[in-house]
C-alpha cells in the first residue's frame, strides 16, 4: 500500500522554528471544523499582533516554502530511507483510499511497474480492449515479481472484460464530421467511404430507432437518426469532429442487445484464472443472471477470484441493488454511463453506488476521466482535483486511472496528483465518529457487532486495528465501517493478502501464523513496530471474530487492547 507522511502545508519553517514554541503551540491546540477554518483562523487570545503574526505566517508558508510531501524514494529524507532492502519501504503514515492504474504502453516494464508501485499504485488493471494475451501475461509476471520482492507493498491484480462493444470500421482516413452533413452506419462489412461506415454489430439496425442520438467517441460527436433501411442507418451530423477507425458508438438511453460476456471475454477470463488474478472488472453488466453466470464458472474452476461489474449501460440501473448485491463490489465506469445516460445524472448516480456499496459491504471504485488532461499535460485541471476529493468523500474504497497511466505522456505524475490529493482530503475527513451501519448485509452475524463495536473503540482511542485472517472477511468488514485508524490485516494467505489491497484503510501483511495465538500476536506487533506502521509504547485494538475461527472456538469473539 502506498504511504506517505501527512503534512499540512503550513507547518512549515516558520511555524516549525523552535524559536517561535508559543506560536508553534498555539497552532497545534487548535481543533477546527472545516478546512478553511484550519488553515487561517488563528485561537482568540486577545494578542491581535500575534493572531496577525500566525495569519501571515500561514499564508506565506502555505504559498511559499510548502513541505515537501514525500512521494518517491527520492523524496525521502536521507535518515528515514530502509537501506536493509532494494525496493523503498515507506514511511508509517498511510494513504486509505486505494489507486488503480491501468498498465499499457507507457508502463508495461519492470521499471515504470516498479516506480508505480512506490508512487501509489494498489491495483494493476489490464484492459482486455487493447493487447494480447502475450503482452497482459508479460505485466502480470512483473506485478507478481514485484509482489515477490516488496517487503512492506502489495499489487492487486484485475482483469477488465472488453465487453460488447459497438465499434465503427476502419477507414483508410479520418472523416471530418460537420454539422448538418448526412452520414451512414452499414451492417455491411468493409465499408469505410467520406459519407459511410461499417459497423461491427448486426443487429445495430433493429437497435436504434429514427429520433434516436448516436453517440461517437464517448460523446465526442453525435448523430440524430433520420431514417434507416435492412442494412443501414442515415444519421445527420448534430455535434462534428474527426471520426477515426473503430470508434465507440452509443446510443443516448439504449443498450445494445449484446451478451454481457462475448467469446472473447470467456477466453480472457480462463486467461485470468489460468494465472490466478484477483479481480474481474466486467463491462456493461446488465442484470445479476451475468454475474451469477461468471461466479457459477469460476466454482467450477476452482478459482477464487472477486467479480466487480462496471455500471456502465442504461439497462443495469434499473437492476443497481440486485448486481451489486451478486457481486463483491461495483465500478462506477462514468464515461459509458455518460454516454448512455444524459451526463447530469451521473454525479448522482456515482453518489447512489457508493451509498449502495457501502450499506451492502461491497467495493466500490470510481473510474474514467479522473485525471484526462494528464495524458497530455503535466499538470490537472483544478475541476479534476476536486472530482477525486469529491470521490474520496463519499467513501470510494479507490479511485482509476485509464489513459493516463496505459498511454499517458506523465503516468507517475497523475498517481502522484491522485495520491497526495486523496490523502489531503482524507485528512480533513473528521475521525472518531460513530460508524455507519451496514443494514442488512450483514446484520445476522455475530462478526457484524464485533466490527462495529472495534471500531467505535478504535475511533474513541484513536489506535489502529490489528486482524488475523484466513479468508479476508473480517478485514473487509472493517473497512466498510471505515475506521479512522488504519486496518492491519494480517494474513498467511498470498492470494488474500493480494485481494485486499483494494479496499479502503486496509494495510495487507503476509504472514505465517503458529499454533499459539500470543506467539503470533508478538511477532505481528513486533513486525509492526520494526517496519515503522507503529511506535513502541502505542496501542492497537486487536479483534479475533470472523466466520472462519482462528485460535479460539466458535461460538467465541474478542476485541483486545495492548500495547505495543
Amino acid at each position: 500500500m502506498a504511504q506517505v507522511v501527512a503534512t499540512r502545508s503550513i507547518q512549515s519553517s516558520p511555524l516549525a522554528n523552535p524559536s517561535s514554541t508559543a506560536l508553534h503551540s498555539q497552532f497545534h491546540s487548535l481543533r477546527p471544523s472545516s478546512f478553511a477554518f484550519k488553515l487561517l483562523i488563528p485561537r482568540r487570545n486577545g494578542n491581535s499582533a500575534v493572531r496577525a503574526s500566525f495569519s501571515v505566517s500561514a499564508r506565506r508558508s502555505a504559498r511559499a516554502e510548502p513541505e515537501v510531501v514525500p512521494v518517491t524514494p527520492a523524496d525521502v529524507p536521507k535518515e528515514r530511507a530502509d537501506t536493509s532492502v532494494s525496493i523503498w519501504s515507506k514511511p508509517a503514515v498511510k494513504r486509505k483510499t486505494k489507486i488503480v492504474c491501468t498498465i499499457g504502453p507507457s508502463t508495461n516494464t519492470r521499471e515504470m511497474i516498479w516506480k508505480l508501485a512506490e508512487a501509489g499504485m494498489n491495483v494493476a488493471r489490464m484492459n482486455m480492449s487493447h493487447g494480447d494475451h502475450a503482452s497482459h501475461q508479460k505485466v502480470i509476471d512483473l506485478v507478481k515479481e514485484y509482489n515477490a520482492q516488496s517487503k512492506d507493498n502489495v499489487i492487486a491484480i484485475m482483469l477488465d472484460t472488453k465487453g460488447p462493444e459497438v465499434r465503427s470500421g476502419d477507414l483508410p482516413q479520418p472523416v471530418m464530421l460537420s454539422p448538418g452533413q448526412q452520414f451512414t452506419f452499414t451492417i455491411k462489412r468493409g465499408v469505410g467511404t467520406a459519407d459511410c461506415v461499417s459497423v461491427n454489430y448486426d443487429d445495430f439496425v433493429n437497435d436504434v430507432d429514427v429520433g434516436d442520438m448516436l453517440l461517437v467517441d464517448g460523446g465526442m460527436m453525435s448523430l440524430v437518426v433520420k431514417s434507416k433501411t435492412e442494412d443501414s442507418v442515415n444519421c445527420e451530423v448534430v455535434d462534428g469532429g474527426e471520426l477515426k477507425s473503430r470508434r465507440h458508438l452509443n446510443v443516448r438511453g439504449k443498450s445494445a442487445t449484446l451478451p454481457s460476456i462475448t467469446e472473447k471475454d470467456w477466453d480472457d477470463i480462463k486467461f485470468g484464472v489460468d494465472n490466478k488474478v484477483d479481480f474481474y472488472a466486467v463491462s456493461f453488466v446488465k442484470d445479476a443472471a451475468v454475474v451469477h453466470e461468471l461466479k457459477n464458472y469460476l466454482k467450477s474452476c476452482g478459482a477464487d477470484i472477486h467479480v466487480i461489474p462496471k455500471i456502465e449501460s442504461a439497462d443495469s440501473i434499473p437492476n443497481l441493488h440486485s448486481i451489486i448485491a451478486a457481486s463483491d463490489g461495483a465500478m462506477v465506469a462514468r464515461g459509458d454511463l455518460g454516454a448512455e445516460l444524459p451526463v447530469e445524472e451521473v454525479p448522482l448516480l456515482q453518489e447512489e453506488i457508493i451509498r449502495l456499496c457501502r450499506s451492502m459491504g461491497k467495493a466500490v471504485i470510481v473510474a474514467t476521466n479522473m485525471l484526462e488532461s494528464m495524458i497530455v499535460h503535466p499538470t490537472p485541471t483544478r475541476a479534476e482535483v476536486s472530482d477525486i476529493a469529491i470521490a474520496v468523500r463519499e467513501g470510494a474504497d479507490a479511485v482509476m486511472l485509464s489513459g493516463e497511466t496505459a498511454h499517458g505522456k506523465f503516468p507517475l505524475k497523475a498517481v502522484k496528483v491522485m495520491h497526495t490529493v486523496s490523502l489531503r482530503t482524507e485528512a480533513t475527513i473528521n475521525g472518531g465518529e460513530t460508524p455507519l451501519s451496514l443494514g442488512q448485509a450483514l446484520k445476522n452475524h455475530m462478526s457484524e457487532m464485533f466490527a462495529f463495536h472495534a471500531t467505535m473503540m478504535s475511533n474513541t482511542l484513536g489506535t489502529s486495528l490489528v486482524v488475523f485472517t484466513r479468508t479476508g472477511f473480517m478485514a473487509i468488514l472493517l473497512s466498510h465501517y471505515r475506521p479512522s485508524g488504519t486496518i492491519f490485516a494480517f494474513t498467511n494467505e498470498k492470494t488474500v493478502q493480494q485481494r485486499l489491497a483494494l479496499y479502503q484503510g486496509v494495510s495487507p501483511i503476509y504472514m505465517q501464523f503458529s499454533d499459539d495465538a500470543e506467539a503470533t500476536f508478538a511477532d505481528a506487533l513486533t513486525l509492526l513496530q520494526e517496519q515503522g506502521m507503529v511506535k513502541k509504547g502505542e496501542q492497537i485494538a486487536l479483534v479475533q471474530s470472523g466466520r472462519q475461527p482462528i485460535w479460539r472456538y466458535q461460538s467465541t469473539h474478542n476485541i483486545q487492547v495492548r500495547k505495543v
